[in-house]
């Protein structure tokens, strides 16, 4: 049999590294897929529930392995179905290909069924390469530049590729006028800024006296040499969001999460330092770091496109972070005086009973944050965390500590909703022999993320170690937006956008064949832990919680406080809920040991 152009398609990504592609099939891929099925399983296909998945695990397949992630949908429906995940990649700076099917060529432009302006579709989030095959010989470098360039680039690229071309016989570009004759292969540079720049760099870091780190994504691979330079300067580290893994929690200088789900340390360490050193971080919000003109400022990225756009930096350094800084290192003149480390380690210490305290106050029924100190301790080595958005990932920030070895992440520069369970999955799949964990509000796990059990009931006996748990936070409330609507605008809970139906979650999961466990009072919290963690299939965990605790922000402002005023004059469905909660987290010390 001849080979054909959806046959070459699969070879060449093959010989381009992938080994693993999410989708969903449908008429306009059917020439591709037959492709696949002739691949004998050297590219596997994970079959998920909806194409918007396929994009999220793609993009946490990225996030997780630095890796290529590929998805495939087929075309109009299909296709526009993986915009939202695909968005996911792009903001968050990691290397995903989409490859999207679409109508006969002779069909296009016709108005013909299923047919979408997939170009125009994918214009944004694909921008920087994002082509239609159009005659078999094209494939060949079309394959190869969208490879390289989203690897290279670590942008999201675009293939779609017509159904009646997918089916033709594989022709290689003829010799002549008009074709190109490309080749397989990539592999990253090294990017180090240049000599009299580190030097810069290191003159302003050396005459800081109470240096602060920021840390982000793009620290991952550098954490020995982010440990070793914040040691010469006496420095504390905050963490952005995407950064979580980057440092060990137990290291005491280490000051956790920073911005509106932050910590009161992260918030000390920015107002008080008097240098800033950003690593690898598209942090967004400018308010919680030093006020222009506080600090001297210090910056590195690979993209120069995020350099001094959060603070205006007074040397940005284009590099990858751990070479900058081994670069950098031998340039620092260690400092003698620890006060400013001590500083930082008094705040981590008191804040940390602090959360101990919060977490430990009465609610109804369940504390939200007690559900994540109880898990914090018991965290196996080497697991993998991953979060939804909404309230449950303020107590991801704050209350899980890392330990070295383990990774976590989440969507951060879209942060959509409904990316945990499939970043879970992705994560499984990358590394079968780790424990996985996804943390889950009911409003995104109502969403999409409770279909995609059915894709993990589908798979899981293929993995090594069954550990996958999926912790439900039931509170039938859209929480993160109830509390912005009362703290950010000052307005009451608006019951009809925000109730959520109850669903039995845990039952759920038995009816497919998992396990189900549900706890609706604190004590049941650390034993339900340790028997979703000893559980022979993976587990949904439903912790019925209560909505009215406040995930407060390291800080309130004046005008936080006005909106909070502001909403209990209208008269909050819930008045004294949450101003009993509130009261009871702001002097949690006492509540909790009175």
């Amino acid at each position: 049999m001849a080979q054909t152009v959806g046959d070459f398609f699969w070879e060449r990504l093959h010989q381009c590294g992938v080994r693993r592609v999410f989708g969903y099939p449908g008429d306009g891929i059917n020439g591709l897929l037959g492709g696949l099925q002739r691949m004998d399983g050297k590219i596997e296909f994970i079959q998920v529930r909806h194409e918007e998945m396929a994009a999220f695990m793609a993009s946490a397949h990225a996030k997780f392995t630095g890796e290529l992630g590929v998805c495939i949908a087929t075309s109009g429906p299909g296709a526009a179905h993986l915009v939202t995940g695909l968005y996911d990649a792009r903001l968050d700076h990691v290397p995903v290909l989409a490859i999207a099917g679409q109508q006969a060529r002779t069909a296009i432009g016709s108005h013909y069924q299923q047919e979408v302006d997939l170009p125009s579709l994918f214009k944004d989030v694909a921008g920087d390469f994002c082509e239609t095959a159009m005659v078999p010989s094209q494939m060949r470098h079309l394959v190869d530049r969208a490879v390289r360039i989203a690897m290279g680039r670590r942008r999201v690229t675009a293939l779609i590729v017509p159904n009646d071309l997918q089916e033709m016989p594989m022709e290689q570009p003829p010799r002549k006028h008009g074709s190109v004759f490309s080749g397989v292969g990539w592999s990253a540079p090294v990017v180090v800024p240049t000599a009299e720049d580190l030097q810069r760099a290191a003159e302003v870091l050396n005459a800081g006296k109470k240096v602060a780190l920021l840390v982000g994504a793009g620290g991952k691979n550098a954490t020995e040499e982010i440990i070793a330079l914040a040691d010469c300067l006496q420095a504390g580290a905050a963490k952005a969001l995407l950064g979580k893994q980057v440092l060990p929690d137990d290291l005491p200088w280490v000051t956790g999460s920073i911005g509106l789900l932050g910590t009161e340390p992260s918030d000390k360490l920015m107002q008080g330092c008097d240098t800033l050193l950003m690593l690898g971080s598209g942090f967004p919000y400018a308010e919680f770091l030093p006020k222009e003109g506080a600090a001297r400022g210090v910056q590195v990225d690979l993209d120069p496109g995020m350099l001094s756009v959060r603070y205006p930096m007074e040397v940005n350094l284009t590099g990858d972070v751990a070479p900058t800084l081994r670069a950098l290192l031998p340039l620092l003149q260690p400092k003698s005086d620890t006060s400013w480390r001590e500083d930082i380690e008094g705040w981590v210490r008191d804040f940390d009973r602090k959360l101990l305290d919060r977490a430990m106050v009465d609610a109804k029924p369940v504390n939200p944050q007690r559900v994540f100190t109880e898990l914090s301790p018991r965290l196996p080595e080497m697991s993998i965390l991953t979060s939804d958005s909404g309230s449950c990932a303020n107590w991801y920030a704050r209350d899980l500590k890392m330990r070295r070895g383990m990774m976590a992440s989440l969507s951060g520069g879209l942060a959509s909703m409904g990316a945990a369970v499939p970043y879970a999955i992705a994560a499984k799949f990358a590394f079968p022999e780790r424990p996985v964990i996804a943390l889950v509000g009911d409003g995104a796990m109502q969403m999409n993320n409770m279909a995609e059990l059915i894709t993990v009931v589908k798979y899981w006996k293929q993995w090594s170690d069954p550990r996958f748990i999926v912790m439900v936070l039931n509170n039938q409330d859209l929480n993160q937006v109830t509390w912005e609507q009362r703290i950010m605008e000052g307005n009451p809970k608006f019951e009809a956008t925000q109730v959520l139906p109850d669903v039995a979650y845990h039952r759920f999961a038995e009816l497919i064949g998992l396990r189900g466990i549900y706890v609706d009072t604190p004590e049941g919290l650390a034993g339900a832990w340790e028997a979703a963690l000893a559980s022979d299939r993976p587990v949904v965990l439903e912790v019925r919680t209560d909505p009215e605790v406040a995930p407060l922000p390291p800080h309130i402002t004046l005008e936080q406080a006005k909106h909070f005023t502001e909403t209990l004059i209208k008269g909050d469905p819930r008045e004294g809920s949450i101003i009993g909660n509130t009261v009871r987290q702001l002097f949690s010390r006492f509540f909790a040991r009175n």
